[in-house]
């Protein structure tokens, strides 16, 4: 039984490192098109709050 369970944790092992890199080396994303790169800090978002209740 030690045997089928070394076998099944090297197994394990082996298909979860199997996995690592698949798709080839890692790439950096390209920048998008549609906006200006400006330099300094840009700053926007959305907040709400509020009480919902029922009567």
């Amino acid at each position: 039984m030690t045997q089928h369970l070394l076998f099944a944790a090297f197994a394990l092992i082996l298909a979860s490192l199997a996995g690592c890199g698949v798709d080839g080396a890692p790439t950096r994303p390209e920048p998008s098109r549609d906006t200006d790169h400006v330099p300094g800090v840009h700053i926007s978002g959305e907040a709400r709050f509020g009480v919902i209740s029922e009567l």
